[in-house]
């Protein structure tokens, strides 16, 4: 199942190790079908077309598996009668699975109430919001009895790659990740993202427990004398490693963090503007979009500069 704007490269990850599969086994292994809301051609985020031949709301006979494939904001897109399809294909023994934003369309259909999902990073501060009742991790994908879900990206080739281990053993799930030169099956349980210090290029252990404390609260920020504390040193030390390892300041980074968290709230949810601030350690909506204006300005001014500088001089 594509919803329009689907990730090219999480579709691909999902289909052509199946097709891999059958041509190193030299059997018909797996065959699949392609369906999109409304019907017609799917269109990826890239503007790639791919044809449908199955209709929302057909029976669907023989089919074992069904994936929703969804990427953009998911959120934002609802269809009551895609809901009720995968309902109806969940009551008839399909095994339903998403990828990327897809576990959205699952939980939205009532499949994931009280079910260990996940989702792709960017999309887990919205879902959580959303979808309270849902158990969700930060893996890669999760298996779940007939429920699977996928964060998206190259995280499919290694769930695709675990399904053909366990219906067709692992001498083929090891040919087809060699084939496609993937030389590390990983783990469901493996981390969706880099860990901070490859993420951010920081090495000093204090920083990252700083940079980590952050990230894990947005709704009550820290104050400058904990987060010091959690590295053991002073506030005037703590502020030096920011300014070494980051080239800025602890404020600025803690408030750009919280900022980025509300821009995906805003873009992937429908909390309004007061809810977003709240939930990003703000005041209210005024403060959060004064704070919003201060830091397009501040990147603008550093644009300028910056393109000044590399403005060729006159004769």
């Amino acid at each position: 199942m594509l919803v329009p704007d689907f990730p090219l490269m999480a579709y691909a990850a999902a289909v052509e190790p199946l097709r891999a599969a059958n041509t190193l086994s030299g059997a018909d292994l797996y065959r699949w079908w392609h369906a999109a809301p409304g019907g017609g051609p799917a269109r990826a985020s890239s503007g790639i077309a791919i044809p449908t031949d199955v209709a929302v709301g057909a029976a669907a006979p023989g089919t074992d598996r069904v994936f929703v494939c969804a990427g953009g904001n998911p959120a934002a897109f609802d269809d009551p009668a895609l809901s009720a399809w995968l309902r109806d294909l969940a009551r008839s023994g399909a095994v339903i699975g998403g990828i990327s934003g897809g576990p959205y369309f699952l939980a939205r259909a009532g499949l994931l109430e009280g079910r260990r999902c996940t989702v792709h990073w960017e999309h887990v501060p919205a879902f959580e919001e959303q979808f309270p009742e849902a158990d969700v991790v930060r893996s890669l994908f999760e298996i779940a009895g007939n429920r699977v879900t996928c964060s998206g990206g190259t995280a499919a080739l290694d769930l695709m790659l675990h399904l053909i281990g366990r219906d067709h053993g692992p001498g083929l799930a090891t040919g087809v990740s060699d084939w496609f030169l993937h030389n590390r099956i990983r783990e469901g349980l493996s981390p969706q993202r880099m860990d901070l210090r490859q993420r951010l290029g920081v090495r000093d252990p204090r920083l990252l427990r700083v940079l980590a404390a952050m990230e894990a609260n947005l709704e009550a920020p820290l104050a400058r004398t904990t987060l010091a504390a959690l590295a053991g040193v002073s506030v005037r030390q703590l502020e030096r490693l920011f300014a070494d390892g980051l080239g800025h300041g602890l404020h600025r980074h803690y408030l750009g963090v919280r900022l980025d968290r509300a821009r995906q709230l805003r873009r992937e949810t429908a909390l309004t503007a007061a809810q977003i601030a709240a939930a990003t350690g703000f005041a209210g909506a005024d403060e959060l979009s004064r704070a919003e204006r201060r830091r397009a300005a501040g990147t603008a001014a550093r644009q300028r500069t910056a393109e000044a500088r590399d403005r060729p001089e006159g004769p």
